[in-house]
Formats: C-alpha cells, sequence, structure tokens
C-alpha cells in the first residue's frame, strides 16, 4: 500500500446490484459515503429479471428500501400503489432500474463485472500486521474477459444465491450424471418462464419438477396452464418428503392470501391427477440420452421416471469461493455468520421470530467486511428482502460512525397467521415429511437472492405458548407448524 493513501477516502465496494446491493449503495451514499458497485450481470438485478413473470407475495409497501425511496423522490419518481403485489418485472421496471439510474449510482456502477476474488492488497488470509488499516483489493472480470483489481476502504457483499442452485442429489451433493444432464439441456434453470419465453421448451413435454417449496408450486402451476393449451403436455413432480401438504399450505387461513391460493391451486391439480406426484423419491442418478432417464430411492425400492426436461426447485446455497482470502466466522451449519445461524437453522427455526439484526450480528473477523441480502442466510431459506434492507441501513452507519443508528435495527412485518413452505423449497430434507415442514411467518424474499419469508416485528427472547404464536394451530385441519416449542425439522422427526 503506498504510504501516501488514506484508506478512508476509498470507496465502499458492493458486490451484487440487486435489491439489497442497491438499497445499500443508497443508505452509503446518504451517509456521505462512496460506493463502487460490481453486478455480474449485463444490467441491474439481472437475477430478478430472469424471474419476473413471478408475482411477489409481498406488497410494494414492504419491497422499497426507505434510503433509495428518499433517494428517488429527489428525481420526481412515482411510487407504486403501497398495497399492489408486483411481479418481478414490475419491480424491476418501477423501481430497480429507476433506482440504478440516479446519477450517483449509475455512476458507482459496474455492470457485466463479475467479482472473482476478495483480499486485502498485499496480504493473503495468515497476514496479520497492519491488516485492518490496509485496503481491500476485489479482482474483477469484465465481458471481454480484462481482469482488474480495485481498492477500498469496506466491502459488503450482497451477491445473492441464485447462480449457486442445490444439487437435486441426497446429502447435498450432485446426483451422479447431474452435471451432464444439465449441460446436455435436460435440466433447466431455476423458475423458467414456461407460459411465457421458454414456452416452445415446454409444450408437448414430459416435464418433472423436483423440489418442494413456492418456486416448484410457481413452476406446476404455469406447468398446469400450459398443460390445458398445448396437447401432450404431461407433469410430474417429486418430493422427498412422504407429504405435500406444507407445500399447499394453510389455504383460506394464510395472512397472505396470494400465498394460500397457490397452494390451493396446487393441490387440485395433484388431485385432479393433472400432476403426477411422487412422494419420498430420492435422486440417486440421471442417464441422458435424447430424454433424462431420474433415478430415485422410495420405500418400495429403486425407481426410474424417463421425463423430456426436469425443474429444479430446490433451493440456493452461497458461493463462497471467492472469500477465500478474506477471515470469515460463519456457522458450520447453514453458512451464515456464527451469530445469525441458530436464530435460522431450518433444523429448528420454521416460523417465529428471528431478532433484527444489524452491523454487529453480521461482522466477521475481517473489520469492514459484511455478508447481505440471501447469501447472509447461508443455506437457510428464510430471508425476506425487507430483512435487507435493515441489514444494509445498520451496516452503512456503522461505517459511518454512528454506532448507536448501527446498533438500532428494528424490523417491522406483516403477521400472517400461517406457517408456510420457503420459496427456494429444500430438496434434503428428511423423507418423515419434515421437508415441506421447513417453513416461516414473515413476507417472502421478493428475489432469489431472495427465496423466503420469515421475519417478525421483533425477537422472542423465550418461546411463547403454542396457542399465542403467529402460527399457532386455530383448527385441527391448520397444515403447517405450530410455533412456541421446538420447531423446524427436529421437532417434525419426534413427533
Amino acid at each position: 500500500m503506498p504510504e501516501n493513501t488514506d484508506i478512508s477516502e476509498l470507496p465502499v465496494a458492493v458486490i451484487g446490484a440487486g435489491p439489497v446491493g442497491l438499497a445499500a449503495a443508497a443508505e452509503l451514499l446518504e451517509r456521505g459515503l462512496t460506493p463502487i458497485i460490481f453486478e455480474a450481470g449485463a444490467t441491474p438485478a439481472s437475477a430478478v429479471a430472469s424471474w419476473g413473470h413471478i408475482r411477489l407475495f409481498s406488497p410494494w409497501q414492504y419491497d422499497v428500501a426507505a434510503a433509495a425511496r428518499r433517494l428517488l423522490a429527489s428525481t420526481g419518481w412515482q411510487e407504486p400503489d403501497a398495497e399492489t403485489l408486483p411481479t418481478g418485472a414490475e419491480l424491476h421496471e418501477q423501481y430497480l432500474s429507476p433506482l440504478a439510474a440516479v446519477p450517483a449510482i449509475a455512476d458507482a456502477l459496474h455492470t457485466s463485472t463479475r467479482v472473482l476474488a476478495v483480499s486485502r492488497e498485499g496480504l493473503d488470509k495468515t497476514r496479520t500486521g497492519g491488516r485492518e488499516n490496509t485496503p481491500f483489493l476485489l479482482r474483477v472480470e469484465d465481458a471481454e474477459g480484462a481482469v482488474t483489481d480495485y481498492r477500498a476502504r469496506a466491502v459488503i457483499d450482497a451477491s445473492g444465491t441464485w447462480h449457486t442452485p442445490n444439487p437435486l442429489g441426497q446429502a447435498g451433493l450432485r446426483a451422479v450424471g447431474e452435471t451432464d444432464a444439465f449441460e446436455a439441456g435436460l435440466i433447466t434453470g431455476p423458475l423458467p418462464d414456461v407460459v411465457g419465453r421458454d414456452r416452445a421448451r415446454f409444450a408437448g413435454k414430459h416435464v418433472l419438477v423436483v423440489g418442494a417449496g413456492h418456486s416448484a408450486a410457481n413452476t406446476l402451476l404455469a406447468l398446469g396452464e400450459l398443460a390445458e393449451q398445448e396437447p401432450g403436455t404431461r407433469i410430474s413432480w417429486a418430493i422427498r418428503s412422504a407429504s405435500a401438504n406444507g407445500v399447499y399450505g394453510g389455504g383460506d387461513l394464510d395472512g397472505l392470501p396470494a400465498r394460500g391460493a397457490l397452494g390451493s391451486r396446487l393441490r387440485t391439480l395433484v388431485a385432479d391427477g393433472r400432476i403426477e406426484l411422487h412422494t419420498s423419491f430420492t435422486i440417486t442418478g440421471f442417464k441422458a440420452s435424447d430424454t433424462l432417464a431420474v433415478i430415485g430411492n422410495t420405500p418400495a425400492g429403486e425407481k426410474q421416471l424417463d421425463v423430456d426436461l426436469l425443474v429444479p426447485a430446490t433451493g440456493f446455497r452461497p458461493d463462497l469461493d471467492l472469500l477465500r482470502e478474506i477471515r470469515l466466522d460463519l456457522d458450520p451449519a447453514v453458512e451464515a455468520p456464527r451469530e445469525l445461524g441458530p436464530l435460522i437453522d431450518p433444523e429448528f427455526h420454521s416460523c417465529g421470530t428471528v431478532a433484527p439484526h444489524g452491523a454487529r450480528m453480521l461482522s466477521h473477523p475481517e473489520k469492514d467486511f459484511y455478508i447481505v441480502g440471501m447469501k447472509s442466510y447461508g443455506r437457510a431459506p428464510t430471508f425476506l428482502m425487507a430483512t435487507g434492507y435493515e441489514q444494509v441501513r445498520s451496516i452503512a452507519a456503522a461505517l459511518a460512525g454512528d454506532q448507536q443508528a448501527a446498533d438500532d435495527v428494528q424490523l417491522v412485518l406483516p403477521e400472517t397467521g400461517v406457517c408456510s413452505t420457503d420459496l427456494g423449497g429444500s430438496c434434503d430434507a428428511p423423507a418423515d415429511g419434515a421437508a415441506d415442514a421447513v417453513s416461516c411467518c414473515g413476507v417472502p424474499e421478493a428475489e432469489p437472492e431472495a427465496s423466503s419469508c420469515c421475519g417478525a416485528p421483533e425477537a422472542a427472547p423465550e418461546p411463547a405458548p403454542a396457542a399465542s404464536s403467529c402460527c399457532s394451530a386455530p383448527e385441527p385441519q391448520f397444515l403447517g407448524i405450530p410455533t412456541g416449542l421446538e420447531h423446524g425439522r427436529s421437532a417434525a422427526r419426534e413427533r
């Protein structure tokens, strides 16, 4: 590091220009700090654009960050109706694109620029002396393959998990032949636009959807619509658990009507035989040719499904490779910051409360380095966008030296009154129905950098009685997990 470098004059690097990354940039600007933003996609929020056909469960009032709203107000931006549920495309077009176009953000934004690695200038992970006063070094690659090193005073990683879906095989591993099947084009990306831009790929085909979350439900419903219009379209659905009840949710009991309707419609398609459901199906291998043979273990022995296409809806996990030279402190199970991990671990957490959290809980041994957004939740499928907005508000305050504001973390979310499976699903949950039970009470995350939905107005230091929980079961037919006692996969196994 040159002796005359003042680290405080360097920008704060933001990795990812999705909703949480752009909110981070807005918070930094409001605090008088200079962001530099790296987005791997060709446009801001490219992951959101890829699932633009999906409608959010949460209305606009929970989808716009406060600092971004204030920044946009100066441009004459017209905020959408607070109670309307936007699609991903509307979120992108009416909020994220205008936010990215604000001159102060546009001047700092580098699209088609992938961050390859984050380190400290001149210091690898093992070097300690002078580390906290040494600039971060970010090595990036642009669309032409040119590699450039940038220096920063702090780093906020909001890169999400959209490009690192969970494997389809058991034990968190790819099944035999999975890579070959994907490369052959027989396994699609997540959340394809079945009745829109990807229609020709699915029409008249036998399609298998794998997964037990809302992304699976959305794809299955779209395939059901396609099958009514395109003769020969056949739909199969495979889940590892023994029941799909958790995916169906609470129907009319769900406080988010759009989400309750989703499960009810899916249940009808299965009951009518328009979707062939395979429960207790654990994928062990693939054989790719002109079609795809999907081999799985079931209680009745090995079974083979022959399909034309497979749509994965098995959730996501963080890409930590670019952070190998950063000193991280991660929960060993969910790969979230260590203090946050136990609060969101799906083995024990389903619905109820997650404490509002900010810079302190998200900190690592690497000073001024933070992971935020969906990536901060690691492998836990319970994140929501509003949580990310509060994360970056706190972090920007901490970087600006306002520790009191950084510590004053608050999060107000609607109570839905019903448990619901996560958007990403869980491919590797137990086969006794627990996978369908991994769920939560808040509004689902609005981007797959953004899977799902947990959160509550405030943390509960002690479990409340089940009857008083936001997810308690008012009627015997209620589907989901009552909170108040131990809950999550572990509790489901003990029943």
